[in-house]
């Protein structure tokens, strides 16, 4: 019993590691002779080999599965989202509050359009075509550069006071400021049913009160020819449609609750669930 329960001294120890890894008299490494340990190598290797061939072989036949230009299961929502710039979120969703007298209240506004619109720049769109017509603009092949599909061009410009060129603050120290309206994207997506969609803003609750607004581009459409969306891959220098409204008969010092709504065929506005699809509400408080 005192032999089992003595212990060993360190070097006793190291000594029995010693001949745990390399033991001379039986020529066992660890443990196992050299042939056992080539055996159990190339049992493992052959083993890893086949399992990363059947994982590469899975991920082969899945790759070939995949549309690369349009994804086979996408969004359940049938109707575009609506965002809105400058995009000012209180606790209440958005909420744009400034003074027309206080430059510091509306100039980060005014920098967030310009920055917006730096992508509608001539040079930003120059890899975009000029469309003309007023129908869809269906593409059944890739005759783009580098086997892409066409984009419209839509430059600032085209949003004429409200594109900051001959106002470049918008509008807001005058109390009439523009806002810019962005449909998200839908692949493959036909507004309007042959007609062009439009923005329509109003008071919320209040649909017959006189809001006195501009849209740009006139009538506050968007144009048919900017659709459908084919993708991310195959139009790679797409952009958005834009429609500034620039609101003319703003009552001051009172908050004011606004939505503005895409009217078209397929676009709906109504899902309680979701506030941002087919319109984007926000509040409006112009102080002077």
């Amino acid at each position: 019993m005192a032999t089992l329960n003595e212990k060993k001294t360190c070097s006793e120890r190291m000594e029995n590691f010693r001949r745990f890894v390399w033991n001379p008299e039986t020529k066992l490494f660890m443990g196992r002779t050299l042939i056992n340990w080539v055996w159990i190598s190339l049992y493992y290797l052959a083993f890893y080999v086949v399992m990363s061939g059947l994982f590469a072989l899975s991920i082969y036949s899945l790759m070939r599965t995949v549309n690369p230009y349009e994804p086979d299961y996408q969004d359940q929502l049938k109707s575009p989202g609506v965002t809105l710039r400058p995009d000012v979120y209180g606790d209440r969703g958005l909420q744009i509050y400034y003074n027309v007298s206080d430059n510091k209240t509306w100039e980060g506004l005014v920098t967030t359009l310009r920055t917006f619109l730096t992508a509608y720049t001539p040079a930003a769109q120059r890899l975009n075509i000029n469309c003309t017509s007023d129908t869809y603009f269906i593409q059944d092949t890739f005759d783009g550069p580098n086997k892409t599909k066409f984009s419209c061009k839509f430059t600032s410009d085209m949003l004429q006071n409200c594109s900051g060129i001959t106002d470049p603050t918008f509008g807001f120290p005058e109390g009439q400021p523009c806002f810019i309206i962005k449909m998200n994207r839908i692949i493959k997506f036909f507004p309007g049913n042959g007609t062009a969609p439009r923005v329509d803003c109003t008071y919320v609750g209040e649909e017959s009160r006189p809001l006195e607004v501009d849209y740009y581009p006139p009538n506050g459409t968007f144009n048919l020819h900017y659709f459908p969306y084919y993708g991310k891959k195959a139009q790679p220098s797409y952009s958005n449609p834009l429609v500034a409204v620039k609101f003319l008969n703003i009552t001051r010092n009172v908050e004011l609750k606004i939505v503005c709504k895409i009217i078209g065929a397929g676009i709906t506005f109504d899902n309680v669930h979701d506030p941002y699809e087919g319109k984007v509400e926000f509040k409006l408080k112009i102080e002077d």
